[in-house]
């Protein structure tokens, strides 16, 4: 972490050290000398810890002020070049993909997993080196006025939109409300800035005219079972990723590493370095032959639907999907979860919902939780079949694949 003197932090709280701090952790299992332990939800427990190891400790007396005070100070010290990531689908995905692509070039810190909220943006910030050229952090989105906050911290040079959809409709009330919150990025940018955007109606009122907009458009892909070639700058780069949606993913991230002005001749070294977080499409071998797709982390009508699309093109003669509900839909949700259950209808996929929000996809097949799935799902699959396992977090279905991966 760039060095950030103890005594500017005065005033935030409780603060036990001196000197300065090189190291930034809401975890005091991974405190050590030189590290500045803040704690968070319910980390006053551990503050003793903390210091035995050696680390200086902040109580702090409000929790997101003070980590988004460290985080301003730390963003004040670098010269890296900051992106920031959001969208309604994707988000996760994309950053990944960008930051395998830029690691390769250039000194570079991106956000690890999901942590893009209000702890997780400054501890993004708190990995900063003095050295880091580039910076990927992705911005998550419960209500109007977050994004423009988590801004504040960061101050983002560089805005990728991945997606908009609907999601968070009990919050933003609509497409054109969600559009709104995700343009809280571009607003944030300097004047000159850039932004990577999708084609979307409900975007282009917020876009600016002193802003550098790069619109991405479908991408051109060749989809087999060893990845996805794209066509980009008359290229095809190859991605170890398998499906039409990851392989737009990569198109937003490939679009963002060429406005940096990286060097385009060495994007297939990035793209072989390229890693998805857990849980977003991952597949594992299912016994006897067949396979299930890990894709449990989040959903939305948006995502839902390439994963079913996705699902209906695999090889396998028979496929099921295990799904759970889609939150924070609001007044819209029967209508999205009966849509989606025609279309898994129509692509003659058997789906299992899960959860009292499925039951809107009127499946012949509901259980109420993640245990009961797995032994609906053990009953209806054969060797060589294709499972599919997706709902919000709230349903906890990450466990399933691996389940059904695991049986003997």
């Amino acid at each position: 972490m760039i060095p950030l003197p103890l005594d500017e932090l005065r005033g935030l709280g409780d603060l036990d050290g001196e000197g300065e701090a090189t190291g930034l952790t809401i975890d005091s299992r991974t405190a050590g000398p030189g590290d500045l332990f803040v704690a968070v939800r319910g980390g006053r427990a551990f503050v003793a810890d903390a210091r035995k190891r050696g680390a200086a400790t902040l109580v702090p007396d409000d929790e997101h002020a003070a980590l988004a005070a460290i985080g301003r100070a730390l963003r004040s010290r670098s010269e890296a070049r900051m992106v920031g990531i959001t969208g309604s689908t994707g988000k996760t995905s994309t950053k990944d993909i960008l930051a395998a692509l830029c690691a390769a070039v250039t000194r570079t810190v991106a956000t690890r997993a999901s942590e893009n909220a209000e702890l997780g943006v400054p501890l993004t910030l708190g990995r900063l080196e003095p050295d880091t050229e580039l910076c990927i952090v992705e911005l998550g989105m419960r209500g109007f006025g977050q994004i423009a906050e988590l801004c504040a911290i960061a101050r983002p040079d560089v805005a990728v939109i991945t997606a908009i959809g609907p999601v968070h409709l009990e919050l933003v009330g609509s497409i054109e409300g969600v559009a709104r919150s995700k343009a809280e990025l571009v607003a944030a940018l300097p004047e000159g800035g850039i932004a990577v955007v999708p084609r979307s109606a409900e975007l282009e009122p917020h876009l600016r005219s002193d802003v550098d907009v790069r619109r991405v458009g479908e991408v051109d892909v060749e989809l087999s079972e060893d990845g996805a070639r794209i066509a980009f700058a008359d290229e095809l780069i190859h991605f170890p990723l398998r499906s039409r949606h990851q392989a737009q993913n990569a198109l937003t991230a490939l679009t963002a590493y060429e406005a940096l002005g990286l060097p385009l001749e060495r994007l297939q070294e990035g793209a072989d370095r390229v890693e998805l977080s857990r849980w977003r499409g991952e597949e594992l071998a299912l016994p006897g032959g067949g396979i299930a797709i890990n894709d449990a982390y989040n959903a939305n009508p948006t995502s839902m639907r390439a994963a079913l699309e996705h699902l209906a093109g695999l090889g396998a003669e028979r496929k099921l999907a295990v799904l759970g509900g889609m939150a924070e839909l609001g007044e819209h949700a029967a209508r999205y979860h009966r849509e989606l259950g025609t279309l898994a209808a129509e692509l003659g996929i058997e789906v299992v919902a899960v959860g009292e929000l499925a039951r809107e996809y009127g499946a012949p097949t509901w259980v109420p939780d993640a245990p009961a799935a797995v032994a609906a799902a053990r009953e209806r699959l054969s060797p060589g079949d294709a499972v599919l396992v997706k709902a919000s977090r709230a349903l906890a279905l990450e466990g399933v694949a691996p389940a059904l991966a695991n049986a003997h």
